[in-house]
């Protein structure tokens, strides 16, 4: 964009104009006709278009700040923020379970919480101690780490389908003292005890299934009856910047890596999604997202805790089931990730999905593709499509409905909102300099990893990283907008429009995405190759036509072609979580590797599953049919034309 250059040469045409003599009109005409010709009418066309966006983007970004640092001076924290929304309206429903019907009211989530609190007081448990929580989605998922918080303990937040390996790593990592984990996932926490401390307290919350209770484990909901409800005496000196509690994130390698939620950052992202998309009070949200991330838990039951929304929760989406609830609910807004939308509209047509009152849709992954004959199809008016992790400073949101983009930065004031699309070496993702040293910036239309500037004193602008040390410091980079400055790093590949729209392009490193999760190929890879006795192993992500994320697929060295797929996947079922096993398998005779003994995926990612690009054998997951296909050219058809349910 020429604007700064045509604004200086229209300014030193007008002052020699006005100098010569001439009236201020012909000398003003005359600027403006250097300026239109210098390339200014570009910034003048984005201006035009722009303006209103960028005016509503600005006072959304002023209204949270200005919140924040309200309740920064008051000392207040999630729990008194809630305990204010609690006092204004006792009896609205806060939580309701869809499936089950269990209905919460703030006063009865207050005094649940409030119980926790307290009976983890009296079991000992001091502020900053570290608790797990491990159980499906439902409004006793909130209570514990709400009461946790309000004790000032910090709640580890377990992802549900983590098993064996994954899961103890999670455990062992957290510093955690005590595991709360559901009545569901006995069988889960079992596999796993030999594994955990023996110093580690074990509570048990809900129905027990028929493994009945585990060794040395109590039960908490008799505990919890017993304890008082009423707040704590004794309220922990926390405030906005400390902990409030953990979410396991995959990151760009590795195995999952506790991200700290600060107490503003919950706030800060609950709010923005709130003021972007101009929630009521009387707006009733449907949560079908796992609570143990953060868009289903402070996107949306942050809109509980902190504005006093209704929000109705199922502990796993159900695409025959989804609009039947907002009918029955009275929602108004639903969160959705892509494969929620694709998924409702491969459904039958149904009367029911016009009778409901969603206006708006929230949520993020929705394909360009899908995206207006979901609207068009359910009468959804708006979507709200943002982009952001738990961790990143650097969030965005797509606040007028242009579709496919997933936010925007302003052309205008790009300043305000310190974030950067910056030209990266697409193999290594190495970020590429100027001969000052400083990252370079992309232009309009051309790929970049997106960044954003760090300022700890400012809590839109802060990284508070991960548990690891390690970790944190490999998502930071310095001289990246200016000489020693430092900058958060996305691991996310986005393009930026002339207008300042961007859109989503790829996620970079060792992770994609699928079925909403964060897939590390690092961690499948030692899996498999642990199995198949330290063979070279190769997992990436492939694009599959009409299908939202990669699917996993998996290049398996097989010299002997020996090795039975189905075997594999039956060991597989054990290990993995049902969204890292892999959809594809390539049995070859040997992995590529660099000269430096790392695995080379270059050309396997280019050449995908499709039988035409290799003579090796190649093997598809039927999911219905629980095992592996020979792929053929008649099979890969199928698969492109979306015959199989991925």
């Amino acid at each position: 964009m020429r604007a700064p250059g045509a604004g200086a040469a229209s300014v030193v045409s007008l002052a020699l104009l006005w100098l010569l003599g001439l009236p201020w009109t012909w000398s003003a005409a005359a600027a403006l006709g250097v300026y239109v010709g210098s390339g200014g009418w570009r910034f003048l066309r984005i201006v035009c278009k722009t303006a209103r966006r960028d005016l509503f983007g600005l006072s959304v970004l002023i209204r949270v700040r200005l919140e924040l640092r309200r309740h920064q001076r008051a000392g207040h924290t999630i729990p008194r923020i809630f305990q204010a929304v609690v006092q204004r309206q006792p009896e609205r429903l806060a939580l309701v379970d869809a499936g089950t019907g269990e209905c919460w009211t703030f006063a009865q989530l207050d005094a649940y919480s409030n119980a926790v609190a307290n009976l983890f007081r009296q079991l000992g448990f001091a502020p900053g101690d570290v608790v797990a929580v491990f159980l499906e989605g439902r409004p006793e998922f909130v209570g514990l780490w709400l009461g946790l918080a309000k004790a000032g303990m910090e709640a580890a937040l377990l992802n549900v389908n983590l098993r064996r390996e994954p899961l103890a790593f999670c455990l062992g990592t957290s510093g955690a003292k005590a595991l709360i984990f559901g009545g569901e996932m006995v069988a889960a926490v079992a596999e796993v005890s030999g594994h955990l401390g023996k110093s580690l307290i074990k509570f048990c919350s809900g129905d027990l299934g028929p493994e009945g209770i585990l060794p040395d484990t109590h039960l908490l909901d008799p505990l919890l009856k017993e304890a008082s409800t009423a707040p704590l005496a004794q309220i922990p000196s926390k405030g906005m910047d400390d902990r409030l509690f953990y979410i396991y994130t995959s990151g760009t390698t590795g195995l999952p890596k506790a991200a700290i939620v600060v107490h503003s950052r919950y706030y800060r992202m609950a709010a923005f999604g709130h003021h972007a998309y101009r929630m009521q009070a009387a707006d009733v949200l449907y949560d079908c997202l796992p609570l143990y991330h953060s868009a289903g838990n402070i996107i949306g039951v942050g809109q509980c805790l902190i504005y006093g929304l209704t929000v109705v929760l199922r502990k796993k989406f159900s695409a025959s089931r989804f609009w039947d609830d907002c009918i029955k609910y009275n929602c108004t807004v639903v969160q959705y990730i892509g494969e929620i939308c694709r998924y409702l509209l491969k459904q039958p047509v149904r009367e029911a999905e016009r009778r409901h009152r969603v206006r708006l849709a929230v949520g993020n992954g929705l394909r360009p593709a899908i995206w207006e004959e979901f609207t068009e199809r359910f009468g959804v008016r708006q979507i709200g499509e943002f982009y952001g992790a738990t961790e990143c400073n650097c969030s965005i949101a797509n606040m007028d409905g242009k579709v496919g983009s997933c936010g925007f930065n302003s052309r205008i004031l790009p300043h305000v909102y310190p974030i950067r699309l910056v030209k990266v070496n697409e193999d290594t993702m190495e970020l590429l300099r100027d001969a000052q040293g400083l990252c370079i910036p992309c232009q309009a239309g051309e790929p970049g990893l997106l960044v954003g500037q760090i300022n700890q004193q400012d809590p839109l602008r802060r990284f508070d990283g991960y548990v690891s040390e390690s970790a944190t410091s490999k998502k930071i980079a310095h001289s990246v907008f200016s000489k020693g400055d430092s900058a958060y790093l996305s691991g996310d590949v986005l393009v930026m429009d002339e207008l300042g729209y961007m859109y989503f392009r790829d996620r970079s490193g060792d992770t994609f995405r699928w079925r909403g999760e964060n897939v590390s190929t690092t961690e499948v890879e030692g899996v498999l190759s642990h199995l198949l006795g330290q063979t070279d192993v190769a997992v990436y992500g492939v694009a599959v036509p009409g299908v939202e994320g990669k699917a996993g697929m998996a290049a398996i060295a097989d010299p002997h072609s020996l090795l039975d797929p189905n075997a594999i996947y039956q060991e597989l079922q054990k290990v993995l979580a049902p969204y890292a096993r892999p959809i594809f398998l390539r049995l070859l005779p040997q992995v590529d590797t660099t000269g430096t003994f790392k695995i080379q995926k270059t050309r396997l990612q280019r050449e995908g599953f499709d039988p035409r690009q290799t003579s090796d054998r190649l093997f598809f997951l039927d999911l219905k049919q629980g095992h592996y296909l020979p792929l053929n050219e008649a099979v890969y058809t199928r698969i492109c034309s979306g015959a199989f349910s991925l």
